[in-house]
């Protein structure tokens, strides 16, 4: 596969693993005021550099967010804005010339936005889902650059589109020869993840236009492939007739009299298709066939279509069949979808549509091309679940967590968002922003209804660890318990707190391994017989223990005998 080099590459490209451990500071909640507001309340906007952020995060969330959406600086080249866009933050250049040291001071603009994106995206990429999708923002100031870094670090083969969004109908000016009208979002996806789709639009909507006796709208669709290997020569076990009888209006699949209609899957040029189903598919589903009358004088050919009902707990009766005859199992994820475009043209994803917004939400305020909130929704409507975690960590004016909460009040879901800005208008412009979408703005015909739910904001603390590897003890005993699960991989359903029924040095448990952090703030601890006396798992006892102390006076023997693993906690105990 092809990669990218440049100018002090091989300074980030692991650089992300020197990244410290910080903990995250809550500095306050806010919650919509009065009942009836509630939404998903773990939602999170931090304060401060978001490689740190996205570090810190990791213990909680690594492989558990669903959706990211990220919208980086594209590197115009223009340092006017108040959202830097050429990478000469103060903060980048500082960062610059720790990491990359003086060779930074020769860099590009190019090789110093690569320099900041990659360690990022590779935090990113540690904290998706493997069900997750990543979405990416970006225009052609380095969309070549980042679709390369991008097939890098998340591999080629997640590679799922190039939407080519118009966010300009009249064009940037400030293109010399060719007006820009376009932006770009980049797709990513893990292996596991399947697109939600898209909302009917009206008119997909009125294809519904059938009812059953149940009063239950549906639509026809034809049963015949279309698209790709749809001839019978390339699947010629999908070519078979059906035979249907208009008296008593069934289908069956051998001829059941003289009067039975025969139906064959040819196409509209009179070639031999194929049917979408298999024998077995259609055998199991008869009753949701309809036959087609052939359309006009110039065509005696039957048709056959199935019916899809608008009411997404209404379907095909099929579930427990595999099918392997059946190549489109997309029918069932888009029946109810519409299958999203790789060209997305519309007012309400314009630049200037997220201009009027954010006038409205803080009117005096000043924030240049904000991102629409129709564009960042479609793309939580592809990507996240309705029970989501979504995670933007170029949060900006703070539309993405405005997405969430809209999505949430349209369809019930319970998304949650988690918001990183750098820059020191988090707390004036990202959170007020999104405190206005929870409570309401605007007066009058203009007033929008406030979206409810809350969250909290947070602030980068201190390191967990000092220099050399020493634990950081002034950040408190509750961090480091939860760095030292993380560390050795307890996973989230055995971890338990301190007030546990076994021991207040527990951290985690199951049939197999306890894990437990015997540490005292202000004495040295010791792994002893006394200590081993102290512990009452009864018959939940596993077969090993994994125990952190400042001291063991066991033997090697005794603790090969009965499965006990020490390992020594990383501080300073001379002081005691």
């Amino acid at each position: 596969m092809p990669t990218l080099t440049w100018v002090g590459k091989n300074k980030v490209v692991n650089h992300h693993h020197d990244v410290p451990f910080r903990v995250l500071d809550k500095q306050y909640r806010f919650d919509a005021p009065g009942e009836g507001q509630d939404s998903p309340a773990d939602n999170r906007i931090i304060r401060g550099d978001n490689l740190e952020a996205l570090k810190s995060l990791l213990p909680e969330f690594e492989g558990k967010v669903d959706c990211i959406y990220i919208d980086p600086p594209y590197n115009t080249g223009n340092e006017s804005w108040e959202y830097n866009d050429a990478v000469n933050d103060p903060k980048i250049k500082k960062w610059l010339g720790k990491v990359v040291g003086k060779e930074g001071e020769d860099l590009s603009r190019h090789d110093k936005w690569l320099c900041m994106v990659y360690p990022r995206l590779k935090l990113l990429h540690r904290l998706l889902a493997k069900d997750g999708v990543i979405f990416i923002s970006i225009d052609d100031n380095e969309l070549h650059h980042m679709r390369l870094i991008a097939d890098e670090i998340f591999g080629s083969n997640s590679f799922v589109a190039n939407i080519a969004a118009i966010t300009n109908l009249k064009g940037r000016n400030d293109k010399k020869h060719v007006a820009a009208c376009h932006e770009y979002i980049l797709i990513y996806a893990n292996r596991d993840f399947v697109s939600y789709g898209l909302p009917l639009s009206d008119a997909q909507r009125a294809a519904f236009k059938y009812v059953d006796q149940n009063e239950k709208k549906y639509a026809l669709r034809d049963l015949r492939k279309r698209g790709g290997p749809d001839k019978r020569v390339d699947r010629p076990n999908m070519f078979f007739p059906l035979f249907w009888n208009e008296s008593l209006d069934k289908f069956f699949l051998e001829r059941s009299s003289q009067e039975d209609v025969e139906i064959l899957p040819i196409l509209s040029d009179g070639t031999e298709g194929r049917w979408r189903w298999g024998k077995e598919k259609i055998e199991a589903n008869l009753a949701w066939l309809h036959a087609k009358r052939p359309n006009g004088k110039r065509s005696k050919r039957w048709g056959l279509e199935h019916r899809v009902y608008l009411d997404p707990s209404i379907s095909i009766g099929d579930d427990d069949i595999e099918n392997e005859d059946d190549e489109d199992e997309e029918d069932a994820l888009f029946e109810r979808t519409s299958k999203p475009k790789s060209f997305w043209l519309g007012g309400e994803f314009s630049s200037d549509a997220g201009k009027r917004m954010f006038k409205a939400i803080l009117p005096g305020k000043k924030f240049d091309f904000p991102k629409s909130i129709d564009l960042v929704k479609r793309c939580l409507q592809m990507g996240a679940p309705k029970d989501g975690v979504i995670l933007d960590s170029f949060a900006g004016t703070g539309t993405t967590a405005h997405a969430v909460l809209k999505l949430n009040a349209e369809d019930g879901g319970t998304r949650r968002f988690i918001l990183i800005e750098t820059l020191d208008y988090a707390e004036t412009l990202t959170a007020e922003r999104v405190r206005c979408a929870i409570t309401g703005y605007g007066e009058g015909k203009n007033a929008a209804p406030a979206l409810g739910g809350g969250f909290d904001f947070y602030s980068i603390g201190e390191p967990i660890f000092l220099d050399q590897e020493r634990l950081n003890e002034s950040v408190g005993v509750d961090a480091i318990r939860r760095y030292v699960a993380y560390s050795e991989g307890v996973p989230l359903q055995y971890r338990v707190s301190q007030d546990n029924p076994y021991s207040p040095y527990l951290l985690g448990l199951n049939s197999d391994t306890a894990w437990l952090f015997h540490y005292e703030p202000n004495q040295a601890t010791c792994l002893d017989l006394d200590f081993l006396g102290t512990l009452k798992f009864g018959s939940a006892k596993p077969g090993t223990a994994i125990i952190y102390a400042d001291r063991c006076l066991l033997s090697k023997e005794f603790m090969a005998r009965h499965n006990i693993i020490f390992k020594k906690i990383p501080r300073d105990i001379t002081r005691f």
